[in-house]
Parts: C-alpha cells; structure tokens; sequence
C-alpha cells in the first residue's frame, strides 16, 4: 500500500494503492455484484435500489449468507419479518443455526484443513505463551457443554462467565452456544457490587471464574470477588474455578466445597464429544451488559443468527480477513468487542491473538513487542490507550518491526487528530489504515466503519457499515447529512444483530432507543458528514456543551488542551453557568516534570481559548493524578462530572480504577 500524507485536515492522508484496493475481500465482493463505486455499495447495501434490490437492504442480508459460508441447519422462510415494525423485527425466522457450528465445529472435522491451525495464541503479562488449535478448541469445548448440560444447564439458562483472559473463555463460551445457553460475560475488572448485579439480573445458576490474573506485575484475584457477589445474590449453585495463579490447587484462596469446582473436575473430565444443539435463529445466545446513567446496566440479548451475520460480516469486510491473518484486537471477554473478536475471526477459521495484562508492563512497548513477536496482522486499541502510549515517547515505537500489520483498528470514543496521525504514522508507518468503527453493544458491531478501500482523513469513520441503514438528523427527526452540519445518529431500520429488547424488558428498551421519533433509533453521538462523504462523530450528545448557543464536543476541549505540552490526558465536562448555561470545566494531568502552578492553569485554559474560541475556554482547569477509566482506557467522564456537581454517580461499574474518583474529588 502507499498513500499521501498531509496535514491538512481537508484532504486524506492515507489513499490505499490500487494493488491493495484490488486484493481486498470487499472489492472482490463488489466485482461480483456489478458493484464499481464505494457510494453504489453503500447504496446497494444499506438501502437497497429499486428495480434492482426488491427487497431492499434485505437483498445484503440474504445474499452474504452464503457469500461468506454461514451454515443454517435448516433454512429460513424469509430475511425478516418486520411486521411490528422494526423495534421488534424477526430476522432469519424460520432458520436453524448455532454459532458454535460455524466459528468452530467446522473446522475440527478430521477432513478439515484447518483442523490443527492455531484458533488462539495467548500471552500472560509474565510472557508465558499458549496456542490453541482448532482440534483441542473443540475437544475442550465439547467438555464444557457436556459439564454444563451435566449440571443442569438447558436451553435458554443463563451461564456467567467472571473470568481472566485466557483461552479457556474461548471453549466456555462456545461451550455454552453449543448446548443453547445464553452466555453472561462479566468484565474482569469488576468488583463485588458490580459483579453481583449482572449475576443477580442473568439469573445465573452456573459460574465460570479463576483465581486471578496477573495486572501490572500484580496478581489480582477473583475468586474472593465472585464469592462476595454470590453471597449477595444467593442463586448461583455451581461455581468453576480455572487455576490460573496456581492459588486454587494450592488450596489459598476460599473454598466452599457445596459449591465449587476446580476446572479440571468439572470440565477436564467430561467426555470430548457433544452434538451441538440445532437452535431458532432468534433464539438468545449472549446477554452483554452496558453501563445505564440510572445506576442499573441495560442487559443487551444478542441471539445466535444476529450476532453470527454482523461479526463476520465486519470481520471479513472491513478488517479484510485472510487466511493467514493474526488477530488482535484490546479487550476482555465481558466486553463487546471481546467476543466479537472470537466469533467474527474463527467464522473464517481465522487466528485471534489474546493478552492478559497491561499495556505498559514491564515497559510501554509491550503491545509493539508483541505485534513484532508474534508477526500480528490486525490491531485495535481505544484512542484514550493511543493518547496515553503516544505521551510516553516515540522511542518505545522505534526499533520494533510492525511491517507485519495491515490494518490497523480503533473504537470506543472520538479521536483528536494528532493522536490519530501519530497511530498512522509511528504504529501503521505510513501504510496501514485505521478502521475506527464505532456502534455499541447494543449492536455487537457498527453502525459505522470504513472500507480499507477508501481514502481516509484523520478521525473519520469512513461511513455506513456494509447493510446499516444509517442517518443524521436535527432535533426535529429531520434527515440532514447532506448539508453538512452536525446533527444525531440514528438508525433508519434494524438490522439482524440489534438487541432483541432488554433483559429487563420492553419498556426500557423503546424509551432508551426508540422513543426520540417515531421508527428511529437514536443512537445518542453526534455526527457529521463532510463535503467528501466521510463521516465523523463528536461525541455522545448528551455530552456536547451548548455554551451560550453555541455547541462543541468535549473531545475537541480535551484535544484542544492536549496541544499545551504540559499536558498528558485531559478531560472536559460540562457544568451548569449561571451566565452562559453550560461552562466547561477541563482535569488535567500534567506531564512528569511539570508544576502544577495558577499560571500553568491560566495557559492552559488560554490555549484552548485560542484553538477554539473564547466561548469554549474553560471556566476551570484542575489537576488530578489520574483518571477513572475502563480497562480498555476510556475515561468515564460521567462520574469525573457527576463528582463535580455532587450529582449521583449512577453505574460505576464499568471503572477500573474506583479510587481515582478520590482524586477526582480531592482535584487541585
């Protein structure tokens, strides 16, 4: 690949050769539909043409069935049925299909070629390395089904999984597809209240967990957590405990013998064959849980076919996924893009990398070590983790060979420009696009991502997903992409893998996402699209600031601020003003090095002033030590605000670190 760099925000700065354009899976893809333009098949895919398409974007839906080899047991009747309209839609009914059958069974078959190909490659922060094939992926998931179904685990049951990042996630989640169980991740990072809650909410009989994992050259446990979230909730019956620390055997952690089981007893014994369970296309197959503003995470059903369709449509698709490709993308199991990752990769029968630490240990090249080592070919990471290795020098970048990566990927929030280049530049040399996709959990995938056959400009999300009818419109609910101007998100129509409802029920579903206008989704982000067709977002709407009318996103004040080189992450939130309605008021944390100092303060707030606009200069600028944030590195700017104003924090039980809401609090 080559491409033009610029700095000038106007035009792209990276234009895929036409070599590459041609080699990719969605050009192949358009050549066999007649397809010759990007805008003809976003048309043809998300809308559909008429006279052509009859049926609309179903057309896309029905025909990459088979185009990417998903295998239904039984055939569907019809694409969907939209007859109660499309906040209740019925894709693929009639369809017959399991995920585990396609992303895994598949290919351990004694004739399959890919039957000894490496599914998994693993490295524990102490550098210990796994691999796991296909073969042992599918012996081992049979046994955990076998020892789900030997505990009384049936169709439609719900099964947590609290659990480290090691390749036994991969065989209990396929496990549970395997016998129709709905698979509960939890995010590892979570502590006892949070954990409780999701275990509560599923209902969950059966818990996977381990001892612990290692964090910073730290062994953090969990088995003492999960025991505490059980006792709160009082319903779990069985609870699997995978020995990664060595605590568990060594008999150190607390043991409640009417309860728990050590993995190799429960799992490691079971017979390595299962017939996997041929299952409705609606039927759930993931309950993933998102933080809510009210205190109680939103609990997203995710069924077998809907979830199937988008992960190896995305896969394949924008991240051009071949044959000999190696996976990784930062993430643990309990979020979205964890088993997005799994399922989307082994469709293809494709190589997922997975890491178990921190980004910076034992020094901030690990994730270049890594890619380099094990010759890794996709990468994603949140913009925040960008920022943050960006700031420790581009020293720890130099010396690596990263020629192996080809695509580079990014999600979670809105970038700034210079962080974006600098990911381009020093991580991608100059060659590798950056797919900055963005959509939810809500979805299990995007509602936007780029094609790698376009030419991209620094932080643009290239435009709709293949098959996502997407739009933006005024307060209104008018459509207004086409002028330009920023406006909300929202989809026009479903598509097979947004959640079937809520866990908790209908009621919160339409008032969460349908209940702006009428028949749109309202995603909730600002976006834009520019003269050329990208598009862009700018954040949650809710977090825009409307600063005596006039309006800018929070990551344009924290990229502003970020220009200051005293500065090392920042983060903005919007505060009540008795003369302007909404004040900005920006946390900084300075560089090693630097004082903090009024006259630090005062430049700070100056040099946003400056790139923005006097309006937007923030009424404060405080400093902290550090920030709360996700595992991922997102900073949870909502409880940074909500411990500004004394408001309630709602759900933290996405943050991490939780003590650095202390700090928050206690700002200079």
């Amino acid at each position: 690949m080559t491409s033009d760099t610029t700095a000038d925000g106007d035009r792209p700065v990276h234009t895929p050769s036409r070599e590459f354009v041609e080699s990719t899976n969605v050009w192949q893809f358009m050549r066999t539909y007649g397809i010759y333009e990007y805008d003809e098949l976003i048309e043809r895919t998300c809308k559909g043409i008429e006279g052509v398409d009859e049926s609309g974007v179903d057309w896309f839906w029905n025909e990459i069935v088979d185009y990417l080899d998903i295998e239904f047991y039984h055939d569907y009747e019809r694409v969907r049925d939209d007859s109660e309209g499309p906040q209740f839609t019925d894709w693929y009914p009639g369809g017959k299909i399991n995920i585990a059958h396609n992303a895994l069974d598949r290919h351990a078959t004694i004739d399959s070629e890919r039957r000894n190909k490496v599914a998994c490659i693993w490295e524990g922060e102490d550098g210990n390395v796994r691999e796991v094939t296909f073969h042992e992926l599918h012996r081992q998931a049979n046994k955990v089904a076998n020892a789900l179904e030997a505990r009384g685990i049936d169709t439609g049951d719900t099964v947590g999984m609290y659990m480290p990042m090691v390749p036994e996630v991969v065989s209990i989640l396929y496990g549970c597809f395997k016998v129709g169980a709905v698979a509960v991740p939890i995010f590892s990072g979570f502590g006892v209240d949070a954990t409780a809650t999701r275990i509560e909410d599923s209902n969950c009989s059966v818990l996977f967990t381990g001892d612990g994992f290692l964090r910073r050259g730290d062994e953090i446990l969990l088995k003492d957590t999960a025991d505490e979230a059980i006792d709160e909730v009082g319903h779990v019956e069985h609870t699997i405990v995978f020995d990664r620390l060595g605590r568990a055997t060594a008999e150190e952690i607390p043991w409640y013998d009417d309860r728990d089981e050590h993995w190799e007893n429960a799992v490691g014994v079971q017979d390595d064959k299962y017939e996997t369970k041929e299952l409705d296309a609606s039927r759930e197959s993931m309950l993933l849980y998102s933080s809510g503003t009210t205190g109680m995470p939103k609990g997203i059903v995710h069924t077998n076919a809907g979830i199937q369709m988008q992960t190896a449509k995305e896969v394949y698709f924008g991240f051009d996924l071949k044959p000999s490709d190696r996976f990784f993308w930062v993430s643990d199991i309990g979020w979205m893009m964890g088993p997005w990752t799994l399922i989307g990769n082994h469709t293809f029968g494709g190589t997922i990398f997975m890491y178990e630490g921190a980004p910076d240990h034992p020094q901030p090249d690990r994730f270049w070590k890594m890619i380099d080592r094990h010759k890794l070919t996709q990468f994603g990471i949140s913009p925040t983790a960008i920022r943050a290795l960006r700031k420790q020098g581009d020293e720890w970048v130099e010396g690596h060979d990263l020629s192996s990566l080809r695509l580079l990927g990014s999600t979670g929030e809105p970038w700034d420009e210079e962080s974006w280049l600098w990911f381009y530049e020093n991580v991608g040399r100059e060659k590798a696009p950056i797919i900055n996709i963005s959509g939810g959990t809500e979805i299990c995938g995007c509602f936007l991502m780029p094609m790698p056959i376009q030419s991209l400009k620094p932080s643009t999300l290239g435009g709709p997903g293949l098959g996502m009818n997407v739009d933006i419109v005024d307060a209104h609910g008018s459509f207004i992409a086409d002028d330009h101007g920023r406006g909300y998100l929202v989809a026009r129509d479903s598509c097979p893998s947004m959640t079937k409802s809520l866990w908790a029920g209908d009621e919160r579903y339409l008032e969460e996402y349908w209940s702006t206008w009428d028949d749109l989704w309202d995603h909730g982000d600002w976006a834009q699209m520019d003269e050329d067709g990208l598009w862009f977002l700018h954040g949650r709407a809710d977090d825009a600031l409307n600063i005596a009318g006039r309006k800018v996103g929070l990551a344009e004040v924290e990229g502003a601020a970020m220009e200051h080189d005293a500065v090392n992450q920042a983060a903005a939130v919007g505060v009540p003003d008795e003369t302007t309605g909404t004040a900005a008021v920006l946390y900084s944390i300075v560089e090693r090095g630097r004082e903090e100092s009024d006259a630090l303060r005062e430049e700070i707030r100056t040099s946003v002033g400056e790139e923005l606009g006097k309006p937007f200069k923030p009424r404060e600028v405080l400093f902290i030590g550090e920030f709360p944030k996700t595992q991922s590195g997102k900073i949870i700017r909502r409880a940074v605000k909500a411990t500004y104003t004394g408001d309630e924090l709602g759900d933290l039980s996405s943050i991490e670190n939780p003590e650095a809401l202390n700090d928050v609090a206690s700002a200079r």
